[in-house]
């Protein structure tokens, strides 16, 4: 039988944007077709934020307390074996359609090796097939050249709307000045249909990673206005920007940050947008989940017309979701569910009895590589934080499964004029781990208070209870499982070895 893999992520997917996970309008038909031949985990989530700890911790099967590579443009070190490396042990050549957002290390590089200039290099041990990093985008912008389209200068001017389209201080919901069929996620998806289709009788390993429906929120006809603004709901927020920033002084930061009008290349003031424009963006964002959408249909298509389709092993994930406007802010990080919880949908072909099943046992990024591992029938390396999700196919409930979901969050990226000066270690200061299970989310910082929320009776994170005296016996818990898990995952890689003289 031939071994075949196909892990696609999808950039800044929330859970809750698939029809199959509640979504009211169903913006996703071939994926929940997916994932009613699949299994639906309905609660994983990333380990780290934003996109490059979050690949790295998917990647290297690693929290981020030890891969370290913790914010886009934070050095992953090469001691740690990866994702392509060890599929390569298996005798498969990882082919990259997209990126990793790999940020490498300095110390195996030239001084001058242009790679030291990009967070948006290769992780090591793929072959990336198509020319598409999010700085250059060269491949896709020779193919646009090749359709007849002028070449947009510059490169990343192919995602801003021509100035005549845009009224100052408004969102823009014009469509991208390509048509559909030759959006970057019609190109990534034409290339890795090309290997599918050529490859039918032999072993490969496709990681197919498409940008959207990552801002900026530019999409071509007819996904621009598919979805009718007024049918959509507002954000959950509170009844003011800065009565929310008033929660943590993390909130107020990220806040300063959003209050551009280029934070969200959209050429409009997120933070300021009035209710009306928030809603088109969210319909924006709908409708480039729904163009994803239709292009895996084809790749799904293709695998059942060419006899693959029971050969390959297929996961459906994001890096991390998007705040969509709750708690008044957009993008990734912070601590609240919006950013977190993203969707697992894993088609096992050798399991029947998983396909169609819901999984409610947490899961995380750290167990994808130690899941594709074992599924090749490869030892998953000791140092590795996660473990493979194959047994949850086949059991209710695993006795000894986790509990919960460990993130972290380093945002030292946020403005540092407005965080207190600390000439020592400023930087470490910045930065969060949270625990997170069915009943609490406790938020631990490095120098600033901690947050509580109770999940059951306030899923939408509005009140902090850290600060009632009455939660105090809650948060010493819940600090105490925090600290246990951590020290419990501290770096593997040559504690688990010892050196004797024992033959």
């Amino acid at each position: 039988m031939p071994r075949k893999v196909l892990l696609i992520t999808a950039d800044q997917f929330r859970f809750d944007h698939l029809g199959c996970t509640g979504h009211p309008l169903k913006p996703t038909p071939n994926l929940d077709g997916l994932a009613a031949e699949s299994s639906l985990f309905l609660k994983h989530f990333t380990n780290a934020i934003p996109c490059g700890p979050s690949r790295a911790s998917l990647h290297t099967g690693l929290y981020a307390c030890n891969h370290r590579s913790v914010t886009n443009g934070t050095p992953l070190d090469r001691r740690h074996t990866n994702l392509a490396l060890e599929v390569r042990k298996a005798g498969i050549e990882p082919l990259l359609y997209g990126y990793s957002d790999t940020s490498v290390d300095p110390r195996r590089a030239p001084a001058k090796d242009p790679s030291l200039d990009t967070f948006e290099s290769i992780l090591p041990g793929f072959k990336s097939v198509v020319d598409f990093n999010l700085g250059y985008l060269e491949g896709w912008l020779d193919w646009l050249e090749d359709q007849g389209y002028e070449r947009p200068d510059p490169s990343e001017s192919v995602f801003h709307h021509s100035p005549e389209k845009i009224t100052e201080g408004r969102f823009c919901d014009e469509p991208a000045f390509y048509a559909a069929e030759h959006s970057d996620t019609a190109y990534l998806t034409h290339h890795a249909c090309h290997t599918i289709r050529n490859h039918r009788n032999e072993d490969w390993f496709i990681h197919l990673s498409l940008l959207r429906p990552h801002p900026p929120l530019i999409a071509p006809a007819p996904y621009n206005r598919l979805y009718d603004w007024r049918e959509l709901p507002l954000p959950q927020r509170g009844n003011s920007v800065l009565g929310d920033a008033a929660m943590h002084p993390l909130l107020e930061l990220w806040q300063q940050k959003i209050d551009s009008v280029d934070y969200f290349g959209s050429q409009a003031n997120m933070l300021r947008l009035c209710d009306e424009d928030i809603l088109r963006t969210k319909a924006v964002y709908l409708g480039l989940i729904t163009e994803v959408d239709k292009n895996l249909g084809k790749i799904f298509d293709l695998l059942k017309e060419t006899g693959q389709w029971d050969d390959t092993l297929i996961i459906f994930t994001s890096d991390h979701g998007e705040q969509l406007g709750d708690h008044h802010l957009w993008g990734k990080g912070g601590c609240f569910d919006s950013s977190w919880h993203i969707p697992l949908i894993l088609r096992n072909p050798k399991i029947p009895a998983s396909h169609g099943i819901t999984i409610s046992a947490f899961s995380e990024h750290v167990d994808i590589t130690p899941t594709i591992l074992a599924w090749l029938d490869q030892e998953i390396p000791l140092a590795m934080d996660g473990r493979s999700l194959l047994p949850n196919l086949q059991a209710e409930r695993l006795e000894d499964w986790k509990t919960g979901v460990f993130c972290e969050f380093d945002w030292r990226s946020l403005p540092q004029r407005h965080v207190e000066r600390d000439e020592d270690r400023r930087f470490e200061n910045q930065q969060l781990c949270l625990w997170r299970d069915d009943d609490f989310k406790y938020v631990h910082f490095a120098k600033h208070p901690p947050l509580l929320f109770d999940l059951k009776n306030d899923p939408h994170e509005t009140t902090n209870l850290a600060e009632n005296p009455a939660y105090l016996s809650v948060c010493n818990k819940y600090l105490t499982t925090l600290l246990q898990h951590r020290m419990r995952h501290s770096d593997r890689n040559l504690t688990l070895w010892q050196l004797t003289d024992d033959q």
